[in-house]
């Protein structure tokens, strides 16, 4: 069909003037693929106005409102000051208001710790102790004090048999002024930082003193200052701050027993102990000035191992007590530290001297006893936080063979895999032959394992005297939870005793 508008038409049609129309070099021409209208384009033939800007966005901007930086305020909050975080993470908090007070619950004392009919029972920490075990910081951050209303450990079979250990070392028997030494091992969560802190209530108790190294790895992790001992000893390393901090440790613990001990030996390397002084002062004096605290820490720790005194000087002596020396994570110091020579390579632990002293200890003393005047040596491992040491795990093998009377030679004596490239000096240092002394005993290994179902019931009847575990505590019911708790782990029944366990109404 043919349009009704033809060709004629259009051509009558008026024609605008050429000068109304711009010319085809006064359109700005844009790229294909813009969409903006040219009619937003600003006309350069308009003038623009100061301050005023003329036509529509500009190429390849967006026309959204644009939202200004808002200027930081004066009253944010700031990060917590250096070292809160830490003190944060580290604290310990031993007492919880919430939590029911047990009626009729008996004190750590020197009949209870070796009573044997209240095995199970969870015995309360005496109060005026409790400061003496946050000095050798006895307690840890996860064990699980600020549950209870007060804190209390419970009496198992192995805190008993340490008891009367204990009570045999201070008593006038046979046994006397022994040395005992042990190694405590056992799996996760068994119990073996709690067995320490039994073991220093105890020493406190019996008036001992107590050196204590509650982490293993910081002596090792080159957090503290070290630096060659001297001029002839470059190969070995002093830790001035650390050594001091033992000084401090053992002097604010055990400031009653040190205060009534007196100086009774010469020491050239001290000019500024004098005879007579008290060892609380020779503490003191190593702790105010760090440099000299290694000299001063062999000063006390010959004075209180010392068993007569220099000659003219016996009128200071008086008898030295026994003293216990803890060590938790024992595998740290068995590998290469963080430390570095000063060609850069790296220092073996057992080349700082801090360490090499407490791990010369394990070994019998050569015409006496390591320790004396009686005590003990317990080093525990740690399964949270231990390393994998090949060399030092055949070392424990060896130890709890040897202790079992099984000769080197035999053919059941652990031995190395000869491609494990072992470290000899980890070995060397586990060595015990038989000691001289018959007072100082061999190194020996001991396992701490679950508790048995009898002090599992009493440990979870106690969580239940404190309202914290609302089940009626029988022998159905402890038995499922020691089998639960891995054959009766004393963290694992804990974690369980915590749960509160509402009845619905």
């Amino acid at each position: 069909m043919v349009s009704s508008f033809c060709w004629s038409c259009l051509t009558r049609l008026r024609q605008t003037p050429r000068t109304v129309l711009p010319s085809p070099t006064a359109v700005p021409r844009g790229p294909a693929f813009h969409t903006s209208a040219v009619r937003f384009f600003p006309n350069p033939m308009m003038r623009k106005k100061p301050g005023q800007e003329l036509g529509g966005p500009k190429y390849r901007q967006s026309k959204s409102a644009r939202m200004k930086k808002k200027k930081p305020v004066d009253g944010k909050a700031r990060p917590p000051p250096v070292g809160e975080r830490k003190a944060l993470r580290k604290r310990i908090v031993l007492s919880n208001p919430n939590a029911l007070e047990v009626e009729g619950m008996q004190e750590l004392t020197e009949e209870t710790m070796v009573d044997s009919r209240l095995r199970g029972n969870v015995l309360a920490l005496p109060v005026p102790m409790l400061d003496q075990l946050r000095a050798v910081q006895a307690f840890k951050p996860k064990q699980g004090w600020s549950i209870f209303r007060r804190p209390g450990t419970v009496l198992r079979r192995e805190t008993l048999e340490m008891g009367r250990l204990f009570d045999n070392i201070s008593g006038v028997g046979e046994d006397k002024g022994t040395a005992v030494k042990k190694i405590i091992t056992g799996s996760r969560k068994s119990g073996k930082s709690v067995h320490l802190l039994q073991a220093m209530a105890m020493a406190f108790t019996k008036k001992w003193v107590v050196f204590t190294v509650p982490e293993a790895q910081d002596l090792v992790s080159a957090t503290t200052g070290y630096g060659p001992l001297s001029d002839e000893n470059p190969n070995l390393y002093v830790q001035n701050e650390a050594t001091a901090s033992l000084l401090s440790r053992t002097l604010i613990a055990n400031k009653t027993i040190l205060s009534k001990l007196q100086v009774s030996r010469i020491h050239p390397a001290l000019s500024a102990v004098q005879p007579g002084m008290t060892l609380e002062n020779l503490a003191k004096f190593g702790v105010q000035d760090p440099a000299s605290s290694w000299a001063v820490f062999q000063a006390l720790w010959a004075e209180l191992t010392a068993t007569s005194a220099t000659t003219g000087l016996e009128k200071n002596f008086t008898p030295r007590p026994p003293i216990l020396v803890t060590v938790d994570g024992l595998a740290h110091w068995m590998r290469n530290s963080e430390y570095r020579t000063t060609e850069f390579e790296p220092i073996h632990a057992h080349d700082l001297v801090f360490v090499r002293h407490f791990l010369s200890l394990l070994k019998p003393g050569k015409d006496e006893s390591t320790l004396p005047n009686g005590g003990a040596l317990l080093y525990a491992t740690s399964t949270s936080n231990n390393p994998s040491i090949y060399s030092f795990e055949v070392a424990l093998k060896q130890v709890a063979a040897r202790h079992a009377g099984v000769d080197p030679s035999a053919p059941e004596f652990p031995k190395l895999d000869p491609y494990s490239n072992p470290d000899s000096r980890v070995l060397e240092a586990f060595i015990s032959t038989k000691p001289t002394s018959a007072q100082e005993g061999m190194l020996e290994v001991q396992t701490i394992g679950g508790v048995s179902r009898d002090e599992a019931r009493g440990f979870m009847e106690y969580f239940a005297r404190s309202g914290l575990l609302r089940e009626t505590v029988n022998d159905e019911w402890v038995g499922e939870k020691w089998t639960l708790a891995g054959g009766g782990v004393i963290g694992e029944l804990e974690r369980l005793g915590r749960r509160l366990r509402v009845a619905a109404a």
